[in-house]
């Protein structure tokens, strides 16, 4: 093979047999449960990177059980994890803390692409009579269960809107072959074509149990705050750089060099 058709065709690992297709990746019937609580804000300093911020006295996360029984060259699968509210520059939006999925292309793709920090587990999302129930297991634990009541009240499609189209942050990591970083930035990226069919609010309820490698239970449930039960169509956006980590000792140290040349 040529190195020009190695260029032509390298877009993912491995090159003769991608993990994932070529986007864009369109979601149809997209199924969240989304409890929102109250946790400990020293637990969130720990967790959240600069230059993002939170709220201190709200202290929010959201915990999300997501279900995709039809996406574009990922299949079907579910996810589950924690988003925390932040805001970067002046703009809301949220941090992608941990994600759990059951499928090697999403996962592949979501940590090459995006940096979503994808892990292998085995979440669900189901109505079961009239509760919707969202599990996470990591192995044979149990780690995390959210449930709430189905469709007790329907919700502001407005607000949820709104919030779908807040833009979202990761943390992108990516080793060099001397195990030091060579990619470490903050990605941005937003839900696109959104086609909301629903949303509804009811009484919910989180608990989440501890697991060293599933530490969703370290930033634990002080108080269930809201919840919320949505489906949509939407695509998800490829992402742009938001801050490179790598680039700012760089920057700094010039700057420094600069002060002691004048002085």
């Amino acid at each position: 093979m040529r190195e020009n058709e190695v260029r032509k065709r390298a877009f993912a690992m491995p090159l003769t047999s991608p993990a994932y297709p070529p986007g864009p990746y369109r979601f149809v019937d997209r199924e969240y449960l989304i409890i929102t609580y109250r946790t400990d804000p020293a637990r969130l300093r720990d967790v959240v990177p600069e230059p993002l911020e939170f709220d201190e006295r709200k202290a929010l996360v959201k915990y999300e059980f997501i279900r995709m029984p039809d996406s574009n060259g990922f299949g079907d699968y579910t996810e589950s994890g924690q988003v925390i509210p932040v805001s970067f520059r002046g703009r809301r939006g949220g941090y992608t803390h941990c994600m759990f999925l059951n499928d090697e292309g999403p996962i592949a793709g979501g940590r090459e692409l995006w940096g979503f920090p994808k892990k292998l587990a085995q979440p669900t999302l189901r109505t079961e009579i009239d509760t919707l129930i969202g599990t996470l297991d990591y192995g044979p634990l149990r780690v995390a269960t959210g449930t709430m009541g189905y469709k007790h009240r329907e919700a502001d499609l407005g607000q949820v809107r709104a919030a779908l189209e807040e833009p979202n942050f990761l943390l992108k990591i990516i080793p060099h072959v001397d195990g030091s970083p060579r990619i470490c930035e903050l990605v941005e990226y937003q839900l696109e074509q959104i086609a909301l069919k629903g949303a509804w609010t009811g009484p919910a309820a989180l608990s989440l149990i501890p697991h060293a490698l599933a530490p969703v239970a370290d930033l634990p449930v002080l108080e269930i705050v809201s919840a919320i039960h949505i489906r949509a169509d939407l695509t998800l956006g490829l992402g742009r750089v938001a801050h490179d980590y790598m680039q700012e000792p760089t920057r700094r140290t010039f700057r420094a060099s600069e002060r002691s040349l004048v002085t």
